[in-house]
């Protein structure tokens, strides 16, 4: 039996066009084959899952895997039909270029798809509809570097220049976009940490207060209540101090200062700025108006009264409704609001009255008669 095998295989060896015949129907039936079993055993595991995402993949598949088998089929013809042809080297370099060129197609095809789910299932995130864009070109990017220098290796192309041509240019381009990369990263810190969101009233450090209208991969754009539009390089934006007045709560306190004379009642005190908060909409039921006795100061008692409201960018208002609802209120109860105040004293010295008065806001410490 065997020699019958050997037999027939040196005959075919013999008759190489007969042998590519044979290699050229088994190559497809086993592209077909093998697409079959993977089609099976991998849609069988997409049945647990719920996204779609997989079955596209999946579909993307067929071709890839039959191709892969016909050119793993042909680098075997190759073996052994072209044993010492001159052109065995470079036909089978042309078979790793295009089991090249189909992977790399097949995976950018993936993320693709991958990336497309991402932006439907994430596309009320203002994060997620800047980041994306941003991460999908950066793995096409590399997919197609990567793929690029696999082909220039199978065709014994020297990379290392090429490579060191690119170091120098990439730390040239680095150099002269320093600004632009600083808020590229930026804008990524502030998109991946959410220390804001759009519509958001934030305050930085440097004392701008506004709210976020534009969340960008270069800057953030932020609408002051005098309407003024503020672009801050995302830069500043990762390493300067925000106050976000938003939180992560959808309440806002305010606070009003406000002195009292010394001879006032506390409780009456207390209680007609809690009054004052009765009958404003726009003030928050919970957590209640509170007031804290502050301090004593030089020449009042000082009080704060302490409320919530909805939204940080109506502070302004409701703080004037607020100051006018307390001036009224305490001049109905006979509560005095006192101004500074100075004390004068006089001595006798020499037979004559004199005296030393402190001029406010003078900065003059000379003694007046």
């Amino acid at each position: 039996m065997f020699e019958s095998i050997r037999e027939a295989w040196g005959w075919m060896i013999s008759h190489p066009w007969f042998l590519g015949l044979c290699l050229a129907a088994a190559a497809v039936v086993a592209a077909l084959l093998v697409d079959l079993l993977c089609s099976r055993v991998l849609r069988a595991a997409t049945r647990w899952t719920k996204t779609k995402v997989d079955d596209e993949i999946l579909a993307y598949m067929h071709g890839p895997v039959r191709t892969s088998v016909l050119m793993v089929a042909s680098l075997v013809a190759l073996d052994i039909l072209l044993t010492e042809h001159p052109w065995k080297g470079h036909l089978i370099n042309v078979v790793y270029t295009i089991l090249i060129v189909m992977w790399t197609i097949y995976l950018i095809r993936i993320s693709r798809t991958i990336f497309n789910t991402l932006k439907e299932r994430h596309r009320r995130e203002h994060g997620a509809r800047q980041l994306l864009p941003l991460f999908y070109n950066l793995v096409i990017l590399l997919l197609l570097v990567h793929g690029g220098y696999w082909i220039l290796k199978i065709w014994h192309v020297n990379v290392t220049p090429l490579l060191a041509s690119a170091g120098i240019a990439t730390a040239a381009l680095a150099l002269a976009s320093k600004d632009t990369l600083a808020n590229l990263f930026g804008g990524v810190s502030v998109l991946v940490d959410h220390p804001y969101r759009l519509g958001d009233y934030i305050v930085l450090g440097s004392g701008e207060r506004g709210e976020v209208v534009d969340i960008g991969i270069r800057s953030t754009r932020i609408l002051t209540r005098d309407d003024v539009l503020i672009t801050v390089p995302n830069s500043i934006m990762s390493t300067t101090t925000i106050t976000n007045e938003s939180g992560r709560v959808p309440r806002f306190r305010v606070r009003i200062a406000v002195g009292v004379g010394y001879d006032s009642d506390p409780d009456q005190v207390e209680e007609t700025l809690l009054k004052a908060c009765e009958g404003e909409s726009e003030i928050l039921p919970s957590p209640k108006p509170r007031v804290r006795f502050r301090e004593f100061g030089d020449s009042s008692l000082n009080y704060q009264l302490m409320f919530w409201i909805h939204d940080p960018g109506d502070r302004g208002r409701i703080t004037h409704v607020l100051n006018t609802k307390v001036l009224k209120a305490f001049r109905e109860a006979g509560i005095e609001i006192p101004f500074p105040q100075r004390v004068v004293s006089y001595h006798h010295r020499d037979g004559k009255l004199e005296g030393r008065i402190a001029i406010q806001n003078t900065g003059n410490k000379e003694p007046q008669p």
